[in-house]
């Protein structure tokens, strides 16, 4: 390969396979790494000109090799609790930026608690929860901001019309599960706290073409994590739409199948972000088709711009704190429609 390759860790997976194809679409050179070789062997006979590099993560030694020589690397491996801390790691020893699509709570505050010393440090760019559920939610809080300095309260509502989850995120929810004993979680002062409180449900009134939708009221996703570390917002909630929730609940729900050409489901999505302030409320609004597939190009323009230098920010930082946000949300076209604040 002439240039620097990225490596994809989790290339194998669902959304991983989705990032091979953005980063190549792109034209950029892509090493394939994880743990099982012969899957890495057959997506690189299918998908042509892609290096394979194998490594567990419970081997230093083989994920330095896997990193050696690499632009940098993104992690779409889950659990994220397991893989996140040493691929950031082997990132950090390699010197080169690392990116994840991490939804998990507890993998994105590690990643912030863990690795903000050594990353500042080094200068190395490291960027968890670039993806729909965290990057996403956490771009359109920022574009919403705008000028705002304070927010009292931030919303971040997901309309989705189903979701049918990948085994990747099925896996993740069993960790997260056994961590939290069955109980809910927020987050507040800087930290995790888990409760036991009733489930809330409520009207949510989304834009076209979702609508009027019952929403779980309390639904906590990685916004909630990763907005507080950059805005001075000290309360973010996250709402799920009911019946996306009960898709995932369900055991019996299957996973996503491709219905177009790019290998996208018919799964359609909303996700509405609303911050308020001494009764005033600023919204911004994106919609777009497969949660899954839409974060290969989320993931990949922040690659794009943390390589070229289009940064606001060094070592650990989310999203919408590293990068312009509306400008970033423009650029999403024609996966993403967006609508900002004026």
């Amino acid at each position: 390969m002439g240039t620097a390759a990225v490596v994809v860790y989790g290339a194998t997976g669902h959304t991983g396979r989705f990032v091979v194809a953005e980063l190549r679409r792109r034209g950029l050179a892509v090493i394939v790494s994880g743990r099982d070789a012969s899957r890495l062997e057959a997506l690189a006979a299918r998908v042509g000109d892609v290096e394979v590099r194998p490594a567990s993560v419970d081997d230093a030694g083989a994920l330095d090799r896997a990193l050696a020589g690499a632009a940098a690397v993104i992690n779409c491996a889950g659990p994220f609790a397991v893989t996140a801390g040493p691929v950031v790691g082997a990132a950090l020893r390699a010197g080169i930026p690392y990116l994840d699509v991490a939804a998990e709570l507890e993998a994105n505050v590690a990643t912030f608690a863990d690795h903000a010393r050594a990353a500042a440090a080094s200068g190395t760019p490291v960027v968890p929860a670039m993806a729909f559920f965290g990057g996403l939610g956490d771009l359109l809080v920022t574009a919403a901001m705008g000028d705002w300095t304070y927010a009292e309260v931030a919303h971040v509502a997901y309309g989705l019309n189903s979701w049918h989850p990948t085994s990747g995120t099925r896996a993740a929810g069993r960790v997260s599960h056994e961590r939290r004993a069955g109980r809910r979680v927020r987050f507040a002062e800087g930290a995790l706290r888990y409760h036991d409180d009733a489930v809330a449900v409520q009207d949510w009134l989304f834009p076209e073409p979702l609508g009027r939708r019952s929403v779980i009221a309390e639904f906590t996703m990685a916004d909630a994590v990763t907005v507080p570390t950059h805005l001075a917002v000290p309360e973010v909630r996250t709402y799920m739409t009911v019946e996306a929730a009960q898709d995932l609940a369900a055991e019996g729900t299957p996973a996503p199948e491709p219905a177009d050409a790019l290998g996208r489901s018919d799964q359609t999505f909303v996700v509405d972000a609303v911050v308020g302030s001494g009764g005033v409320e600023r919204r911004a609004t994106a919609s777009g088709r497969d949660i899954y597939a839409v974060t290969a190009p989320l993931v990949v323009e922040a690659l794009q711009r943390v390589l070229s230098g289009r940064t606001r920010a060094s070592g650990v930082a989310s999203a919408g704190a590293m990068f312009d946000a509306p400008d970033f949300l423009r650029a999403l076209a024609p996966y993403v429609s967006v609508e900002l604040p004026h």
